[in-house]
């Protein structure tokens, strides 16, 4: 009886246990015999041992060669105890191949962005340690990429199966083939696939279309070049490849013999962001060239990575669309650029664009000037906040058609049956996606009413206090004309004067008067009372949101149940002949699945997205009156700045008066002397006591004057924090909205 158990010196693995498996040999998980700790054991067959024995040591010269965390650690190096030949002992990986996890229903349209980027960072990485050390793999494949779990959880991917890689130089050239025929350079794919006799050589940089390939599959789930009929089509798997236009990303041929539909563009349904996207399909295009006058080089491509990875990310919730976009910057770039980056994606013109974090407008916080490098780092659910504050309408982004959930015919088929549940579960995995979505909206439609809410209450709180501040001026100046009028009251030249400005300011104080009490209605109503915040509130409350309802929990079950059946259907296929009883469960598994299916989809259209529409309307209408509260603000600054103006204007006039006033008391001082000198008559005392007298009232005014200048000087710092808080809402010719 044979045993599935096999060793070498120091470890022991057992054949059941395939990690996977390839034309020259197969991947098992074994285990040390002296600490017990796991590992992956690469075994080879006959097929190994007929190539060259140069050919068959590479393998481990190149292991031996490289070390880096994105390239598969090499234990050791054994004999099989069986004769059978050397194994290669390597870290384990847990997360298992790439390929493999594109695989899973739930990566049905590519990887989820985080994860996207892990593979483009370490795919990047990995490649470049090669290329530091001359090394070419040659063949780069999702398969041929492992998920590493670290210690601490976190996720590292690393290069694996160095069984084609050679050493290389830059320009260097070679003629044998290798690699998996979706994954090869158009020109290597005549050769192998095709078998035609060309007169070509090729270079490292082939490596570079199979990264590309690989990378078109991770971010969509899909590969980049699809003939009808998969790999038997052949000649036109090679049509596409080669008579594709630069740019163009993807052809795709959907009937037989049928048209090439091309793309420029990552498909619709990839679960990348727009943001992203932009950056990832020139990066795509670079990569996918055949022609080699036109190819990148390995720099350039290290080069477009680190510059992409380099971009400072900003999550932005962009509120009346209830949109969650994701801005990538270079981090010299300023405000002015955000912006720009901002309009892009939105329509949303730079004076129109209100952007806040954490109540404060986000220009106040890091400045206009300041690069995008220091700003604070944003996370999904707690991103900037933008306002279009020319637009109060809310409306929901269009959505994608929902792919259909499979019909299970009648019958047993466990290997169609098989499939079919896996196209249910990938169809349950997007309906959870979209419910998660919307539970985020939720999440971030409350954000944005506090926010803005806040910001409401700063500018409030602010003209408020700038209001009251004026009101002491004017009281203080009034307080000054009065003064004025009693010191120049026997004096026919200034009487005028200082009647008419006792009129106007009385007049300003009444007209000032209309512009501070609905200043102080307004800080009443929505900062003492917080009437807005409660109208929010109390209008939520009604509403049967995704997150009271639990609803992301809800779709978890429910895809859980799905995977569950699937997994059942998948055990059914492998064992190929069911029993009676066998059959029954199988159709018991089907049924549960249709009936899930309509249940997950049935929460996603009828109880989530009807609900999130009503929350959007509902934030309409707050909106609506929140804006509308947000520009009286504004025309309240502006008539507190008019206000001020007329004040300004009095106050130097008063003050020309006094330096006036100053002046006649000097020469009314040349009199009193000249009195005292001579005979003191009744008209020199006269005279002397006028004198003193205004000299009294001038050392009121200077101390007046004092007072003033203070509160003055107060006044002066809330008008540019004001003014600051208001400029985002300001057009170009510096006029509130």
């Amino acid at each position: 009886m044979n045993s599935f158990l096999r060793g070498s010196t120091n470890y022991v693995w057992c054949t059941t246990s395939v990690l996977g498996k390839g034309a020259t040999g197969a991947v098992f998980q074994g285990v040390n015999k002296h600490n017990g700790e796991p590992v992956a054991v690469k075994t080879f067959n006959q097929l190994s041992h007929m190539r060259p024995h140069d050919v068959q040591m590479r393998e481990f010269e190149v292991l031996r060669k490289v070390k880096h965390n994105n390239i598969v650690k090499l234990l050791d190096i054994e004999d099989d105890q069986e004769g059978r030949g050397k194994v290669i002992v390597m870290e384990l990986c847990t997360g298992g191949s790439l390929f493999n996890i594109l695989d899973d229903p739930e990566n049905t349209y590519g990887l989820p962005q985080r994860e996207f980027l892990l593979v483009l960072e370490h795919l990047s990485a990995g490649m470049k340690h090669l290329r530091d050390n001359n090394l070419v793999h040659r063949d780069l494949k999702p398969g041929n990429i492992m998920k590493y779990i670290s210690e601490d959880g976190q996720t590292i991917y690393k290069l694996t199966d160095f069984g084609a890689a050679r050493e290389l130089e830059e320009n260097q050239q070679f003629v044998s083939l290798y690699g998996t025929e979706e994954y090869l350079h158009p020109d290597m794919y005549e050769r192998a696939v095709l078998r035609k006799s060309i007169n070509r050589s090729f270079t490292a940089n082939v490596d570079l279309w199979s990264i590309g390939v690989t990378l078109y599959h991770v971010a969509t789930g899909n590969l980049p070049f699809r003939p009808y009929g998969g790999r038997k089509n052949k000649e036109t798997m090679h049509h596409i490849t080669t008579k594709k236009a630069p740019g163009v990303i993807s052809g795709t041929q959907t009937s037989e013999n049928g048209p090439i539909e091309w793309s420029r563009h990552l498909p619709p349904h990839c679960q990348l962001k727009a943001g992203l996207k932009f950056l990832v399909t020139p990066l795509l295009a670079g990569l996918l060239e055949e022609n080699q006058k036109r190819m990148w080089s390995f720099d350039r491509f290290f080069y477009e990575v680190q510059h992409i990875l380099n971009k400072k990310m900003l999550h932005i919730f962009y509120a009346n669309r209830a949109n969650a976009i994701e801005v990538y910057m270079d981090p010299e770039e300023t405000f002015f650029n955000l912006k720009e980056h901002i309009f892009v994606q939105t329509e949303v013109p730079h004076s129109s664009q209100l952007l806040l974090m954490e109540s404060e407008l986000f220009e106040l916080r890091v400045g206009a000037n300041s690069s995008a490098r220091g700003y604070s780092a944003t996370v999904a659910d707690d991103p900037l906040m933008l306002f279009n504050i020319e637009n109060n309408n809310v409306t929901l982004p269009a959505e994608l058609d929902l792919p259909k959930f499979p019909s299970f015919p009648s019958g047993v088929s466990v290997e169609n049956d098989a499939s079919l549940a896996k196209v249910a579960c990938s169809v349950g995995h997007e309906c959870k996606r979209r419910v998660e979505v919307f539970s985020m909206l939720d999440t971030l439609m409350t954000k944005a009413v506090e926010q803005f809410a806040g910001l409401l209450k700063n500018l409030l709180v602010k003209l408020l206090e700038r209001t009251k501040h004026l009101e002491d001026v004017g009281n203080s100046f009034w307080e000054m004309a009065d003064l004025v009028e009693i010191a120049v009251m026997n004096n026919e030249i200034y009487q005028d004067k200082a009647s008419t400005l006792n009129t106007e300011m009385n007049t300003l104080k009444t007209a000032f008067q209309r512009v501070s009490d609905p200043v102080h209605q307004l800080h009443n109503r929505f900062v003492a009372e917080e009437s807005l915040s409660r109208e929010w509130t109390s209008a939520y409350r009604d509403l049967r949101s995704p997150n009271k309802n639990r609803v992301n929990e809800k779709s978890k079950y429910l895809v859980d149940r799905l995977r569950d059946s699937w997994q059942h259907l998948l055990r059914d296929r492998a064992t190929r002949s069911l029993t009676y009883n066998d059959e029954q469960f199988h159709a018991l598994e089907k049924i549960k699945i249709t009936e899930t299916g309509k249940r997950i989809k049935t929460l996603l259209n009828e109880d989530v997205r009807p609900a999130v529409e009503l929350e959007a309307e509902c934030l309409a209408d707050w909106y609506k009156k929140a804006q509308t509260i947000f520009l009286q603000t504004q025309f309240l600054h502006k008539d507190v700045s008019s206000h001020e103006e007329t004040l300004y204007d009095i106050r130097d006039r008063l003050v020309q008066i006094k330096e006036d006033l100053k002046e006649d008391i000097k020469n009314d001082g040349e009199v009193s002397k000249i009195a005292n000198e001579t005979t003191a008559n009744e008209q020199n005392i006269e005279c002397l006591k006028k004198s003193k007298e205004m000299q009294s009232v001038l050392r009121t005014l200077l101390n007046y004057q004092r007072d003033i200048i203070k509160t003055l000087q107060v006044n002066g710092e809330l008008v540019n924090d004001f003014s600051t808080l208001t400029a985002t809402a300001a057009n170009d010719d510096g006029e509130a909205i």
